[in-house]
Order: C-alpha cells, then sequence, then structure tokens
C-alpha cells in the first residue's frame, strides 16, 4: 500500500473517482483514496443510493478499510461531496475516535442549511439546466445523448440523496475544519464558508483559492498543497 497519510475524497455531484485522478501525483506525503460510491466507474453497475444513511452503508466497510491504523486521516469533499465527507468523517470519529482527524469542506455551506427547492424528480432536460443553474457548471457529457443516459441515474441519485438528508443535529463535532472556497464562488459565499465553525468545537479555518466555484477543476494544485501542509507539515514538499 501506498504511504502517506490517507486522505479520503469525494467529488461533486455526478462525478466519479477519476474526478482526482492526478492528485497523488502532486503530493509525496499524502495517501489520496476517491472513495468509491455506486452507480459510479467501477461500482457503474450498482444502484445509485438515494439518501444518506443508503450511501454510507454502501461506503462504510471501504472507508474504514483505508482509514486503517493510521494515526491521522483527512476527508475532502467538495458541494455535494463535503457534505458526504462531513457524515464520513463522523463516521470514522465514532469507528476510530483514536485517529486525529481533520475534514476539508470545500465550495459547500455547512450542515443543516436549508436547501433549494427539489429538482431530482424533474424530467431529464429540465433536471439538468436545475443542475447547472445549482452548480454553476454544466459538465459537457450533459450535451451527448449517449452519455447523458449514461450519467443521469448516479447524479440524480446524488442529488436526491442531497435533498433528503436532515443532519443530526450537533453541539459540535470533535474534530478540526478547514472550510475552502473559490475566492470568487457565485454560490458560497465567504460568509457562509465561514459558519462551518457553527458545527465544530475543535477549531475551523478558511481558505481561498483563485476561481469560481468549481476553482478545483484547473486550479487543483493549490489545493493539493493546502491539504498537504495542513495534513503533512514538515513532511510535506516544499
Amino acid at each position: 500500500m501506498t504511504t502517506g497519510v490517507p486522505v479520503l475524497c469525494f467529488p461533486p455531484a455526478g462525478a466519479g473517482p477519476s474526478f482526482f485522478q492526478a492528485w497523488p501525483a502532486a503530493a509525496t506525503a499524502l495517501r489520496f483514496t476517491a472513495v468509491e460510491l455506486p452507480g459510479k466507474e467501477r461500482r457503474f453497475a450498482e444502484t445509485p443510493a438515494t439518501t444518506m444513511a443508503a450511501l454510507l452503508d454502501a461506503i462504510a466497510d471501504d472507508v474504514l478499510r483505508e482509514v486503517g491504523d493510521a494515526g491521522r486521516v483527512g476527508v475532502f469533499g467538495h458541494s455535494f461531496g463535503a457534505r458526504v465527507a462531513y457524515e464520513v468523517a463522523r463516521l470514522v470519529a465514532r469507528e476510530r475516535p483514536a485517529v486525529e482527524l481533520t475534514l476539508f469542506a470545500s465550495g459547500a455551506e455547512r450542515p443543516g442549511i436549508p436547501r433549494p427547492a427539489p429538482i431530482a424528480g424533474l424530467p431529464d432536460d429540465e433536471f439538468v439546466i436545475a443542475v447547472a443553474e445549482l452548480a454553476g457548471y454544466r459538465h459537457p457529457a450533459m450535451d451527448d445523448p449517449d452519455l447523458r443516459e449514461l450519467l443521469l441515474p448516479a447524479l440524480r441519485g446524488d442529488i436526491a440523496v442531497d435533498e433528503t438528508h436532515r443532519p443530526a443535529e450537533e453541539t459540535g463535532v470533535g474534530f478540526p475544519i478547514v472550510a475552502v472556497r473559490g475566492d470568487a464562488d457565485e454560490l458560497v459565499s465567504a460568509a457562509a464558508a465561514a459558519r462551518w465553525a457553527e458545527v465544530t468545537s475543535a477549531g475551523c479555518t478558511t481558505a481561498e483559492i483563485p476561481g469560481g466555484h468549481m476553482y478545483l477543476v484547473e486550479r487543483w494544485r493549490p489545493l493539493v498543497a493546502l491539504l498537504e501542509r495542513t495534513l503533512a507539515g514538515e513532511q510535506a514538499r516544499s
């Protein structure tokens, strides 16, 4: 197994593990694992989860296997993935209480903020338009009828998970949070990112990287550097 601090990664809605395929080469002290969700890439044949509980059930064993006996772990997620990452971090904190855990929540409001009107049940064309408006980004695959047909079930599943999830009331989780956003993000303001401090008793810091809501599509290297500095410290590449 590759050495380094394990970092569990969760992409935005509709994306799969390949979203993070370039990241490992940019860090020397981290071990990135893009957790595979049902209905995507190597788990394409499986039915996508439509609730957070079902999603966590589908990945819990893989998550805990990756954590293993590590002393320090990072959990990263962007947008929808940040809300999954938060629940996964809570799972790890419960099951591996000795682990030094840090959550990196990117491009997302804290749990418990009211979500927009539901869109998961819309007809295909309306759904695709609504997702683009919600995310501030339209994936080129949505303009290819064949690809769209393949990808829509998993995307609908992710949106349904997000729309139906009601996070447990927390007095403050026991792990620190780093809230990251693009400095020109039109969907998540600096003030909204800072509100992640409301759900942790272990401290919250904020960071900005140049770009909009999907800054990490092109500006992922500064993000990886941030993760490495935070998790690996003096072990990180200078």
